[in-house]
């Protein structure tokens, strides 16, 4: 007989469930009172848990367990089952876990369980540092301070960063908020009171000088001298700029931090016409979010196709024809020569009138204050498969660090919003003893109007490209292969394959 359920939100657990509800699978939608919960099976035992990641609130109920974890479909977040904890950005915050009972072959959910104590990773006392500076205000410099308190270190945590706000959520800076539909609340990673209460010592707009690594000394730009134990070099990547007459005009704008996103959302207020430079992801996510704004946005690029070098000529011309969809036009093969003050000129000589430009092509790492200091620098500072750097006791995590990935034996610097958050969580628990080294698969998502694509793994080159399913159909996951082996997937409504291939890799 079928257990008790409520329309769109599963069982009522108080009610019971037999086992037999679950048939063939390992994950089940429930709920208890108003909260829904996701009841996972492993084996013989059954726990249960929120049911929606705290990161955006993807649905647990379709993400993938792997032993005593279940992983986000949406942005594969990393939980604990046992405890809730967020084990792997980008999520933050724990899930609820809740008390399974059972009597007979009935299973029963009707209390919390209080939150586990998070376990503490401390080095021997005769090596625990007393004070760890944290250089860069972005995804990795976040992470690893707050996973450092989450640890257990009470030492003197300092977070020195360029950026006149706090760690945001940047992703969201070329999407939602660029959009208008995501509220400036909705940004910050954690309220100021955060870091006054976790007594992370957080200077916004400081710039760092100099890094004396001899005697663990940095000085800033305002000649001030910060001492340092353990040092954590976070300082990311910047916008490149090419050589275009004009393009320092007032309205001429780079996408980086959360100041760039606010000024390019005024400016666009009495615009009507946008050029962007450059056809990556930031590039079209820029021209999706200003098109929502009621701009009319033209696209120029050197490249053949949009994203052809991430993702193929095939799901790249389908992503430019859904942009074409809605108005977007593309002027590809050519470049600016010029910016004027109401126009630009292309490098094949036509006009565009232009109120608004965009310059979208590409970053660069910011390295010189690590190759001043002595570090090893090649294309991003080098760093091992713990992501110390080649002075022991400076780390480097994000977009700046390049180290030898051991699945591909290549030497990787990737600009992921999640692989930067994952190095700076290890990071945290090597600076305290864990030895762990940094073995997570890339992953990111991109989002164009309605459609989300999600890519984990990393093809540089490829010499097959498989699709199953129909990419106009919004159904289908391709495969990046070279010499046979899969490196990398992209998927449009396949997250669960998606989550499967990184389970897999990793």
């Amino acid at each position: 007989m079928s257990s008790d359920t409520t329309e769109n939100t599963g069982f009522d657990l108080t009610k019971g469930i037999t086992l037999a509800d679950f048939g063939d699978q390992q994950l089940l939608r429930g709920q208890v009172g108003d909260e829904p919960i996701v009841l996972v099976r492993t084996g013989n035992e059954i726990m249960a848990i929120g049911a929606h990641c705290t990161h955006y609130g993807g649905p647990l109920e379709e993400g993938l367990v792997v032993g005593e974890t279940i992983r986000c479909p949406w942005h594969h977040a990393c939980f604990s089952l046992r405890s809730g904890e967020a084990l792997g950005a980008p999520a933050f915050d724990p899930l609820l876990c809740w008390k399974v009972e059972r009597d007979g072959e009935r299973v029963f959910v009707h209390n919390r369980i209080s939150p586990a104590a998070q376990p503490e990773l401390l080095i021997a006392v005769t090596d625990r540092p007393k004070n760890i500076v944290i250089v860069g205000g972005g995804a990795a410099g976040f992470a690893c301070a707050e996973m450092l308190r989450r640890r257990g270190y009470q030492g003197h945590l300092t977070m020195l960063s360029e950026d006149t706000d706090a760690p945001c959520d940047r992703p969201n800076l070329s999407k939602d908020y660029l959009a208008g539909t995501a509220p400036e609340k909705w940004m910050p990673l954690r309220p100021d009171d955060f870091y006054k209460d976790n007594h992370i010592d957080l200077q916004l707009g400081t710039v760092v000088q100099h890094i004396d690594t001899a005697n663990h000394r940095i000085t800033t730009k305002d000649d001030r001298s910060i001492l340092f134990d353990r040092l954590v070099l976070a300082t990311g990547a910047e916008p490149v700029r090419l050589p275009i007459p004009g393009q320092d005009s007032a309205h001429v704008f780079t996408l980086r931090s959360f100041s760039d996103s606010r000024r390019i959302i005024e400016h666009a207020k009495n615009a009507r016409t946008a050029v962007v430079l450059g056809s990556g992801f930031i590039g079209l996510e820029v021209a999706a979010a200003l098109h929502t704004r009621g701009l009319a946005v033209h696209v120029v690029s050197l490249d053949q196709s949009p994203l052809q070098n991430v993702l193929g000529s095939k799901l790249g011309n389908f992503i430019r024809s859904l942009h074409e969809a809605h108005g977007v036009t593309f002027h590809m093969e050519t470049s600016l020569t010029n910016i004027e003050s109401e126009s630009v000129t292309l490098s094949n000589g036509d006009k565009l009138t232009a109120d608004l430009v965009i310059l979208g092509v590409g970053v660069r790492p910011r390295t010189a204050l690590a190759e001043s200091a002595g570090l090893n620098v090649n294309k991003g500072i080098l760093v091992d498969e713990y992501l110390q750097t080649s002075v022991p006791g400076i780390y480097a995590a994000g977009d700046v660090a390049r180290w030898r990935d051991e699945a591909s034996r290549q030497a990787l610097r990737i600009e992921h919003w999640v692989v930067a958050e994952r190095q700076g969580q290890v990071v945290a628990e090597n600076l305290l003893g864990a030895n762990k080294k940094f073995q997570d698969v890339p992953f990111f998502w991109s989002v164009h109007y309605d459609l989300t694509i999600n890519y984990a793994g990393h093809a540089q080159s490829w010499d097959t490209i498989e699709i199953d399913g129909d990419i106009a159909a919004r159904d289908c996951l391709v495969r990046y292969q070279r010499n046979g082996v899969t490196t990398a997937v992209a998927g449009i409504g396949r997250d669960k394959q998606i989550l499967e291939f990184a389970a897999a890799s990793a």
